[in-house]
């Protein structure tokens, strides 16, 4: 996105539109606010667009957008289609939006163009309450919620378990139901791009049937603070894709180094404002707000959270967040914790769960033991494990591994593998080389890790839905 461009003509060969109408919406926050921009095409079809509006004040200005590219110059804002989403038939919509910030207030845009023509067919431009944060606990969430609808006959796990809640410790679907969701995690996928492609995708939900794929975004190391915009248009895509596959996508702010995540909270904000906004109507994003803090208290976390759940509730009220646990999600073992902490100050948010991170190799009795103990009061989230060491790599502990996953299982207890790439260490599903072909499915592109654990995935879920 570039910004301070004064361009304001339509983009090249696009037709003139005849007839269009907009529907503007917002929520609010101190100094800053998310917009949804729904266009609607009311004049002949057209093969790219370039939609055009003013802020009523200075003071506004788009900070980060998506679905389209957004030029500024004062009060003057234009925002250009994408190759995606360029066509527009008669009758035809799409949505496009971006975070903004303000001084003194938040008034909306009163008009619009596309294309240069002026849209009169109902623009409703309509503004949420400010979000802030809750100051008193949440109401605690029914056990079961009430089954309105009979069960699905799509068989993929969205389909079956649709928009899920936290019940007590457990994780349940539409039916009140409590569930496990097994899948894999990506790599930093900024470092390994080919391991995300269609057909990769593909492999993970129907040669793995997995029920989530968790998208890991890293802040540092390359990551999201060297291209806000970039990578969170990618984070985009691939929930997209996770979701035309009828699987979960956990969405991971791949928070390491430093551990205290309050050095990216406002890149936090941003990005979850961003992210929540363009999928709250989606029943399968699973929020993860900060991967492994480490070094810093629990109530330093639990204080990050209570900054960054409301943003993400702005958007979308119901969706589950997990939270990471100190000393590396590991419930504070790995620095001489333990989950009492927790217990005894949990986040004040309603849908949240936490965080545990193993790796079989060098985790083991003592970990078993803490999160079976914290299971029985805490809903947890086992978003990130391996089958060998901490480092990512040595010898695949398969009898660890095995323990692991048999205590996971019964106390039903989700989890994603790390990782589904071809990086050259032996935490890797995939044999180094693999991504550069087509080739996912079946054992022969496959690690012993990545053996072990398709194996485990692609047996038979369990999803009671009565």
């Amino acid at each position: 996105m570039t910004l301070g461009a004064s361009a304001l003509l339509p983009a090249a060969n696009a037709m003139a539109a005849t007839g269009c109408a907009v529907t503007y919406t917002t929520n609010s926050w101190s100094g800053g606010f998310t917009a949804s921009v729904t266009v609607k095409n009311l004049g002949d079809p057209i093969s790219n667009w370039t939609l055009g509006f003013t802020f009523p004040h200075s003071g506004q200005r788009v900070v980060q957008g998506w679905s389209a590219t957004y030029d500024q110059s004062g009060s003057a804002v234009t925002a250009r289609s994408l190759s995606y989403n360029g066509s527009l038939a008669t009758g035809a919509s799409t949505t496009i939006g971006f975070n903004g910030s303000w001084t003194t207030s938040n008034p909306n845009p009163t008009s619009f163009t596309l294309n240069g023509t002026v849209c009169t067919g109902s623009t409703t431009p309509t503004t949420a309450p400010p979000t802030t944060p809750p100051t008193t606990p949440p109401t605690t969430p029914p056990t079961t919620p009430p089954v309105t609808t009979p069960p699905p006959g799509g068989q993929t796990p969205v389909a079956i378990n649709g928009k899920l809640r936290v019940c007590g410790a457990n994780l349940c679907n539409q039916y009140g139901k409590p569930i496990q969701l097994r899948g894999m995690s990506s790599h930093g996928f900024h470092w390994f791009p080919q391991c995300y492609k269609d057909q990769a995708l593909d492999a993970i939900a129907t040669d793995w049937n997995s029920d989530l794929f968790r998208i890991s975004m890293y802040v540092q190391e390359e990551g999201y603070e060297t291209d806000p915009a970039g990578f969170t248009a990618r984070v985009n895509e691939l929930v997209e894709k996770t979701t035309a596959r009828g699987m979960y996508a956990l969405v991971d702010f791949h928070t390491l180094t430093p551990g205290d995540p309050m050095y990216n909270l406002e890149r936090a904000k941003t990005f979850f404002a961003a992210v929540s906004a363009r999928h709250a109507a989606k029943d399968n994003v699973i929020y993860e707000i900060t991967n492994e803090p480490n070094g810093v208290s629990w109530s330093t976390i639990k204080n990050y959270a209570e900054q960054v759940i409301p943003i993400i509730r702005a958007n979308d009220p119901d969706a589950v967040v997990v939270v990471g646990t100190r000393a590396w999600s590991s419930l504070g073992v790995s620095e001489g914790g333990n989950a009492t902490e927790v217990i005894n100050n949990p986040v004040n948010a309603s849908n949240v769960m936490y965080a545990f991170h193993f790796y079989a190799a060098s985790h083991k009795d003592n970990y078993r033991a803490e999160l079976e103990r914290a299971a029985a009061r805490l809903p947890m989230f086992v978003t990130e494990f391996g089958t060998v060491a901490y480092t990512g790599d040595g010898a695949a502990d398969l009898a660890s591994s095995t323990q692991w996953l048999d205590l996971l299982d019964r106390l039903k207890i989700s989890y994603a593998n790390w990782t589904f790439s071809d990086k050259a260490e032996t935490s890797a599903a995939l044999r180094p080389g693999t991504c550069n072909g087509t080739q996912f499915t079946g054992t022969s592109v496959l690690t012993e890790s990545g053996t072990f654990m398709r194996n485990r995935i692609r047996t038979p879920d369990n999803f009671p839905t009565s």
